[in-house]
């Protein structure tokens, strides 16, 4: 190997030395992923075969714990809670992100604000967020029930506070925080839709909204596709806004599984249990994730 790189010229100190500089660049990145990623997910997955309250030793129960889990009534009302809010914010949301970049992609003036204000939700922290959205919803005193008696509204949603509205609430206060993270995503996407095909359009005499649903829709369809999967993921996942705003209830109406997961972990301290609700939550994602891939080929248009 020597002779050939001789050979072809190459020094073999400055190969060396370029491998150790990519190596240095790689390695806090891999060290981070291995220390709160790749362990924590394969000692989860250990820890969901045993039975473990961190006072007394580990004890192998095998299958034990995932047959309790469809047993366990909190378990099947966060299920249920999980799907009902991912099922209220990834329409919503698409829907509102899309209607914000279509508007913000248009040529108005202080357009780089309007985007940033919109933005700028999801990049604040959702502890604030949530505790801000929790006045608001306040049933006696929030500016949303004082104005909705105001237009005459007899009794107004007690929100966070009502078993029927809480997660209504919750949906509403995420689609708000991540329209303007997507709205990014389709704004990006309708800027690379070839203007050619607007131009054609408009000589077939197509309108404004003929021009969206025949040439902007199918164009975004990868975008669109991307979106759905990341929101999908993100809702499966929600938690910060639950522990704030209603800490899983009122009545359980608002336990997700990741609150529930925690809530046996760190309360009940049912560690393996935890884990094996948490590895039911990692194949749940994994197969709604495989079913939008397998269904893209009817209707995601790549450009080619």
């Amino acid at each position: 190997m020597a002779r050939l790189n001789k050979r072809a010229g190459i020094n073999p100190a400055l190969v060396r030395k370029r491998r150790l500089t990519a190596l240095a660049f790689l390695l806090p990145n891999l060290i981070g992923f291995l220390l709160f990623t790749l362990i924590p997910v394969m000692t989860a997955f250990v820890l969901s075969f045993m039975e473990w309250d961190s006072a007394n030793p580990a004890k192998f129960v095998g299958l034990k714990n995932f047959m309790a889990l469809f047993r366990t009534r909190s378990f099947r009302v966060a299920l249920w809670n999980t799907i009902y809010y991912t099922v209220g914010v990834v329409p919503l949301t698409i829907v509102v992100s899309l209607a914000l970049a279509v508007l913000f992609s248009k040529p108005i003036r202080g357009i780089a604000f309007f985007r940033a204000a919109h933005y700028f939700p999801y990049l604040a922290s959702i502890v604030a967020v949530a505790g801000v959205w929790q006045f608001l919803y306040n049933a006696d005193a929030g500016p949303i029930n004082m104005f909705l008696k105001s237009i005459g509204v007899a009794n107004p949603p007690r929100w966070t506070a009502s078993t029927t509205w809480a997660m209504p609430a919750v949906i509403i206060m995420n689609v708000w925080r991540s329209c303007g993270y997507y709205m990014i995503m389709f704004v990006s996407g309708i800027q690379a839709i070839p203007s050619h095909l607007y131009e054609a359009a408009m000589l077939d005499g197509a309108g404004g909204f003929q021009r969206f649903r025949y040439v902007t829709l199918p164009m975004l369809s990868p975008t669109m596709f991307f979106v759905s999967i990341i929101c999908i993921i993100n809702s499966f996942k929600v938690f910060g806004a639950i522990y704030v705003m209603t800490q899983g209830g009122p009545g359980g109406s608002t336990s997700v599984l990741v609150y529930e997961i925690y809530t046996q972990a760190f309360s009940n301290f049912k560690f393996g249990f935890a884990s094996a609700e948490a590895l039911v939550l990692f194949l749940l994602i994994f197969i709604v994730t495989l079913i939008q891939y397998r269904g893209q080929e009817k209707w995601v248009n790549y450009m080619t």
